[in-house]
């Protein structure tokens, strides 16, 4: 089962929930089952690990990709391209947000509100549960708070990308799925998707029910390390 989404999708998390790398592969995934798919890299706070990183991968894919002026591309700095807000007010039938760590990150989202009016909005917070801040429900509901005060902005929706890395397994993704149903039920938010690695498709069906599972390539990787290779177009 695929991840149904539509409109904006603003994806929110703690800073190493992991993302960025969720709202690539998600891109990803709508692409290969036929949406036309457009995703801005609004993370104008941490200089590691963000969309623009995979700018190649997401482009050869036919995805519109949005980035910050070619001379800030590598930079750390608060830079805010004219054309995201070009796109909003005109979006594609899915439009992918991927917003910086923390309430910090989420900042971002006040200077759009004008664009983002009036449009149709679901903002979407990434869980890992095996990072120290959102272990537990109540941490997990706080690092919300934080984000929707930041945003002004409501998160409506859960996605649990519970992970150690390269020693995830599939008891890892079934913690995790039991986590999202506690979670879920304790903030009356749905569960709007797991996520597990590709080399564990054969296991992890078994393990989540009726819950849509995004398959993970991972893209953004240490210099050290190839990134996963692409299914094909």
């Amino acid at each position: 089962m695929g991840v149904e989404l539509s409109g904006i999708a603003i994806l929110v998390g703690d800073y190493g929930s992991g993302k960025t790398e969720v709202a690539i592969n998600l891109a990803l995934e709508r692409k290969r089952a036929g949406v036309d798919v457009r995703i801005a890299d609004l993370d104008l706070v941490n200089p590691y690990f963000r969309t623009r990183e995979a700018r190649e991968q997401l482009r050869s894919r036919g995805i519109d990709l949005v980035l910050p002026p070619p001379a800030y591309l590598h930079a750390d700095l608060p830079i805010l391209s004219p054309a995201i807000a070009g796109m909003l007010r005109s979006p594609s039938p899915l439009t992918i947000l991927d917003v910086g760590g923390d309430d910090a990150g989420a900042l971002v989202l006040g200077a759009l509100a004008d664009a983002l009016r009036d449009q149709p909005v679901q903002m979407l917070q990434v869980v890992n549960p095996l990072r120290p801040q959102t272990q537990t429900v109540a941490g997990s509901l706080r690092v919300r708070s934080v984000i929707e005060a930041a945003a002004r902005l409501p998160v409506g929706g859960w996605i649990v990308n519970a992970h150690l890395m390269d020693e995830t397994t599939a008891a890892t993704i079934a913690a995790g799925y039991r986590f999202g149903e506690a979670l879920a039920e304790a903030s009356g938010l749905p569960l709007v998707a797991i996520t597990a690695p590709r080399a564990l498709q054969t296991e992890v069906p078994k393990l989540a029910g009726g819950c849509p599972v995004l398959w993970i390539r991972r893209q953004l990787v240490p210099p050290w390390k190839q990134s996963d290779p692409l299914a094909g177009r």
